[in-house]
């Protein structure tokens, strides 16, 4: 079964071809390829809480420091991290794969 990524998830429209591409852009997290597949999404659509400059909460998050602690009370996060159980891929893993790991 396909595991829905977070445009799917929130309806923020702003993936690729989205109703609100043209108001708001298309988010870093839908096009993101480096980690494409992390936690079975598409892109960073299963990690986008470690992809800098996500639009959530009608805000850019801007980078992981910075957003970690609101996007661990994100509904969507709660989902990725159930559905994946052990297998969820960690913050550290992740930002390895952006090349941009942040202390």
């Amino acid at each position: 079964m396909a595991k829905l990524n977070c445009w799917e998830f929130k309806k923020c429209g702003r993936e690729p071809g989205g109703a609100k591409v043209k108001e708001l852009g298309v988010c870093p997290a839908a096009v993101e390829k480096r980690v494409d597949g992390i936690n079975r999404g598409k892109n960073a659509g299963r990690c986008c809480w470690a992809c800098a400059g996500t639009f959530c909460e009608g805000k850019v998050q801007g980078v992981f420091a910075s957003k970690i602690t609101s996007c661990l009370q994100c509904d969507f996060f709660k989902l990725v991290a159930k559905e994946e159980g052990h297998n969820l891929k960690t913050a550290k893993d992740i930002l390895d794969k952006l090349g941009k790991e942040e202390k």
